[in-house]
């Protein structure tokens, strides 16, 4: 059974910092594509960044180049977003997510395993 649990979402004035953290059940992590995706009420979901299985290949959407960074750990199987110089307009939910792979990193269809999602709050 695969789990995606994300965590440290929540309130921040503009100009703060978050960060946050999704565990990946083993059986998954090494081998997938890692995602960070975010929904604002009323839009489409849509990516904010990705990593490779190994670590050494990340994007980012052009909305948060500069400001959001992703990484992994995989002795912890972990993976982590990073977001500084917080907008009102990041207000979302944010979704952790597990695909094959970054071939196509924007697209949501891609990644076949998702977590419930943390909230973050900009104001």
């Amino acid at each position: 059974h695969v789990q995606l649990v994300e965590s440290g979402g929540g309130s921040v004035q503009a100009g703060g910092s978050l960060k946050l953290t999704c565990l990946v059940s083993p059986s998954v992590f090494s081998t997938e594509c890692m995602g960070w995706f975010r929904q604002a009420p009323g839009k489409e979901r849509e990516v904010v960044a990705s990593i490779d299985p190994g670590g050494g290949s990340t994007v980012v959407a052009d909305s948060v180049k500069g400001r959001f960074t992703i990484s992994k750990d995989n002795a912890k199987t972990m993976a982590y977003l990073q977001m500084t110089s917080l907008k009102p307009e990041d207000s979302a939910t944010y979704f952790c997510a597990a695909g094959q792979t970054c071939g196509n990193w924007w697209k949501a269809s891609e990644f076949g395993y998702w977590g419930q999602g943390t909230q973050v709050t900009v104001s």
